[in-house]
């Protein structure tokens, strides 16, 4: 009995059928469809070398007579060759395509970053330091000179003290000191004489008292002493030598780092100023030298208790001010919370390039009135380019970065995880179309790619199969290969220029 093809049950057999068909090429699918693959793609290009080679055929007739032309090297060759570049080793060299500069595509952490107007400023309170003559005096001799470097601890200034109140002081001390010597040995003579009773116990009593009241005396002269800036060291040293002192010695502060409250008296030893030994030697204490900034003295000059002499700067670490806009502020706040570091791009050719890795130290907490801009400060490391010792054993230095220095900030605003990021050189632009060239060989092909973001230093890439992490690329050098695949297409580069046939 057959069955009729417009019938119900022919209709749900065929579906059923179908679906049987489906399901068992869904599970049987790794089998059959890399084979099938292969097999069309070989079908397709042994259809393609057939139409070829006919081709070629066919045009042996009509090349006819041009043999000449193809001893001399014209190539006829296929699509593939036109995305594809052969550099010499003279044009490698001549673009800088060195092994440094071709090298594979890695998967990376690309931050997107704003441009911030910025200027190298002093760290407040640190950069310069005030060197003061704690007391009046005249000043006999200089030891350092205007822009020398000195390092902590060394002689800069001899001063003869003429402050009254010091000498006074001291003269009143010593004098508190001789009489209670005075007290003390006739003390000393009443106590042998009143054991025979000629003398009596009152008078030695009323020289006790006497005593005490100079020891009193004493007390109050030395604080005096120390409230003019004498140490108890020096205190103690005039007491055992009973001599005032004559002269002061300023030496250069040690910078961040507070002193022991003691003048540098003549006689402290001290450490001269000049650099006998080589300047490219390592300093013993670690620190690099401080610039005598600005002199304000001159010798024979009488200086008053707290007047300026000097100004010396501490360079090692500078300041670099950012001016952002006060809509950036959320922005660089954010940078600062998630610890991005900035990257410093200073404009003169001199004046150190660009740097990598800065820390943001904090922001201003008030928006200028005028500018509405928002001040943020970033730590800058400074470093010593230039160390010279003159004949006179007066040392200079230079610093690498220096206040007033104009710069650009790149601040990164936004962070993206595994991306391809390439120079912008890498890269060539041509209408909507951007190229890199990959390595392939001793070529070089030419492969599209997506841009999803680009600046002026870097390029993101679009990891959509067009380039994969591995593959190596030219990472400079992009726009002149572009250019050379131009002219060889276009024809503007004849091979046999100068040459007659």
């Amino acid at each position: 009995m057959s069955i009729p093809e417009d019938s119900a049950i022919w209709k749900w057999s065929r579906i059923a059928l179908t679906i049987v068909v489906i399901a068992v090429a869904a599970m049987t699918f790794p089998r059959w469809w890399g084979p099938l693959n292969e097999w069309v793609a070989g079908t397709v290009t042994a259809r393609r070398t057939t139409l070829e080679d006919g081709h070629d055929h066919g045009a042996d007739d009509s090349h006819a007579g041009h043999d000449e032309h193809d001893d001399h090297g014209h190539d006829h060759a296929g699509h593939e060759e036109s995305e594809s570049l052969e550099l010499s080793e003279q044009a490698r060299r001549n673009i800088g395509l060195t092994e440094k500069y071709v090298r594979p595509v890695t998967l990376q952490t690309f931050r997107r970053s704003m441009t911030v107007p910025a200027i190298v400023a002093e760290r407040p309170g640190r950069t310069r330091i005030r060197v003061a003559t704690p007391l009046t005096g005249l000043i006999t001799r200089i030891h350092a000179v205007q822009g020398e470097a000195v390092k902590p601890g060394t002689l800069l200034f001899d001063i003869r003290l003429t402050h009254e109140d010091l000498v006074q002081t001291q003269t009143e001390f010593l004098q508190a000191l001789g009489e209670l010597d005075v007290e003390l040995r006739e003390i000393a003579r009443l106590r042998e004489v009143s054991q025979s009773g000629a003398v009596p116990g009152r008078l030695i009593l009323e020289r006790q008292y006497a005593k005490e009241k100079l020891e009193a005396l004493l007390t109050a002269q030395r604080e005096a002493l120390r409230l003019h800036g004498l140490s108890d060291r020096q205190v103690q040293e005039v007491e055992d030598s009973r001599r005032l002192l004559r002269e002061l010695h300023i030496v250069v502060p040690e910078p961040e780092k507070s002193d022991n409250g003691e003048l540098q008296l003549s006689t402290r030893p001290i450490q001269p100023v000049s650099f006998v030994q080589d300047a490219a030697a390592t300093d013993p204490s670690g620190s690099p030298p401080l610039v005598m900034q600005e002199l304000l003295v001159h010798r024979g000059q009488a200086v008053t208790a707290g007047e300026d002499l000097c100004v010396v700067a501490d360079y090692r670490e500078l300041y670099i001010e950012g001016q952002a806009f006060e809509r950036d502020a959320g922005a660089i706040a954010h940078a600062q919370q998630q610890d991005w570091p900035v990257t410093a791009e200073f404009e003169s050719t001199d004046g150190g390039g660009t740097v990598e890795g800065l820390e943001i130290a904090f922001l201003s907490n008030e928006v200028d009135a005028d500018s509405r801009t928002l001040a943020f400060y970033v730590n800058l490391p400074n470093e010593i380019i230039r160390d010279r010792v003159n004949n006179r054993d007066q040392r200079f230095i230079s610093w690498k970065y220096r206040p007033g220095q104009r710069l650009k900030l790149h601040v990164p605003v936004e962070e993206w995880e595994n991306e391809i990021v390439v120079p912008v050189e890498a890269v060539a632009h041509e209408g909507a179309e951007y190229y890199v060239f990959q390595e392939n060989g001793d070529h070089f092909d030419r492969v599209a790619v997506h841009v999803k973001y680009r600046d002026q230093t870097s390029v993101v890439i679009a990891n959509d199969g067009s380039l994969f992490p591995g593959d190596v690329i030219a990472m400079r050098g992009a726009h002149q290969m572009q250019m050379a695949l131009k002219n060889r297409a276009g024809g503007a580069v004849d091979p046999h220029a100068g040459h007659t046939h």
